[in-house]
């Protein structure tokens, strides 16, 4: 394994930035974006795989199988970068896919099946707003009218940003037929301190859950601070508080540790010291490996909102963004890569991501599975996210055997 060479190009690849070292952001369809494509696209070309691309951006690398026939399997993620974030987010799955596909050439396999190694477009919400964009139009949970219902802050719509940086024609053409592939399988940082905890170098995924994300307004009354006296208060920002409160006992209700919550955006109007709130907009986001329980909690957070909103005189409206399906694992790619780990001496546990990922949503399209490699502090999503060369090593070891099994089957 090259430990050195995916090293520098994930070092170089960090370069690519519109913030200082050590912070990374790489915004989609940004300048900075395509020239991290570019840099990718030319690794790939000189390990002699076909490129393609599609009309949202989403890349692929095709090493071909000695039967084109069959399905390929794949492996991938994504390079995209919220602002001021880390450098091994995703980048690890797409760096370390194509040092794994390296390795298999290097060693002269030959496989039955062909294995692609996708770049996913905007798996960050940064620009658009939503998540895991190009795997959603890949799996047709997304369809083309996005394209024009879809803006960025700069006033852009997807339709748009995605033409000016080059990818034309329609978003129908995304979507992919399932069966396409026979396996999906993707390498990621843990994003969690699980591993580290228990000083192992890599974790199977078994489940992925699924965030619900819900917009709420609270309209109230608003006032001067000193004049309007609090028998008479219809506050926006306390009933926005009590929901918000609501939302942490609901999740804890369940007694469940896969469930959670979180009230990530508060703004509230006027936002006066001496004004009385009399709107206040809330984010929030709920998520679980089960669904149902999921669900369940949505149900008792709206119920909560009706009982707040009648004892404090105010209105929400509660509209739910979007409420994806929760992912598990297939049973015959959890036991290849499992098999790999062993047969590599390399310590792993099984685990449940709680972060969710583009393999989500490849779930409609083939069976799936992940990989973890640990990271330090189970940081990720700013500057000092790290894991090391050798556990990335070790990660992208274990998936070239795991490719191979898969390929050859």
């Amino acid at each position: 394994m090259s430990t050195s060479q995916l090293t520098l190009e994930l070092e170089r690849l960090a370069k690519f930035s519109d913030t200082p070292a050590p912070s990374v952001t790489r915004v989609v369809y940004s300048p900075t974006d395509m020239q991290a494509r570019e840099y990718f696209k030319g690794l790939c070309l000189a390990a002699g795989l076909e490129i393609r691309e599609d009309a949202a951006g989403n890349t692929f690398a095709r090493w071909p199988g000695t039967e084109p026939d069959l399905p390929a399997v794949a492996t991938g993620s994504h390079i995209d970068a919220i602002p001021h974030a880390g450098a091994y987010d995703g980048t690890v799955g797409v760096f370390g896919g194509l040092e794994a596909i390296r390795l298999l050439q290097r060693q002269g396999m030959r496989c039955k099946r062909a294995i692609e190694l996708i770049l996913f477009t905007s798996e960050e919400p940064t620009r658009f707003g939503i998540g895991c964009l190009g795997s959603r139009l890949l799996a047709g949970v997304l369809d083309a009218s996005a394209g024009a219902k879809l803006r960025g802050k700069d006033g852009l719509t997807l339709d748009e940003a995605r033409q000016a940086a080059g990818f034309t024609g329609t978003l129908e053409s995304v979507r992919l037929n399932p069966g396409v592939y026979s396996a999906f399988v993707e390498l990621h940082i843990e994003q969690g301190p699980l591993l580290e905890q228990e000083d192992l170098p890599l974790g199977v995924v078994t489940a992925i859950a699924a965030p619900a994300s819900l917009r709420v307004q609270v309209d109230g009354e608003g006032g001067h601070a000193g004049a309007f006296l609090m028998p008479h208060r219809h506050d926006a920002f306390l009933a926005a508080a009590e929901l918000a409160l609501a939302v942490e006992s609901s999740v804890k209700a369940t007694g469940v540790i896969d469930t959670v919550g979180t009230t990530g955006v508060c703004d509230v109007f006027p936002g006066a010291v001496n004004s009385v709130p009399s709107r206040t907009r809330l984010e929030i986001d709920i998520r679980d490996i089960d669904g149902a329980r999921r669900d369940q909690v949505i149900e008792n957070v709206r119920a909560a909102s009706v009982e707040i909103a009648a004892r404090r005189g105010v209105r929400f409206t509660i509209e739910t963004v979007n409420a994806d399906a929760p992912a598990t694992c297939a049973p015959e790619i959890v036991e290849a890569l499992s098999n790999a780990c062993e047969q590599a001496a390399l310590p792993y546990r099984k685990m449940v991501s709680r972060a969710y990922h583009d393999s989500l949503f490849m779930a409609q399209l083939a069976p799936v599975a992940m990989l973890f490699i640990r990271c330090k502090g189970g940081y990720s999503h700013r500057p000092d996210e790290y894991s090391s060369p050798v556990d990335i090593a070790a990660g992208s070891k274990v998936l070239a055997a795991t490719l191979a099994d898969l390929a050859l089957r």
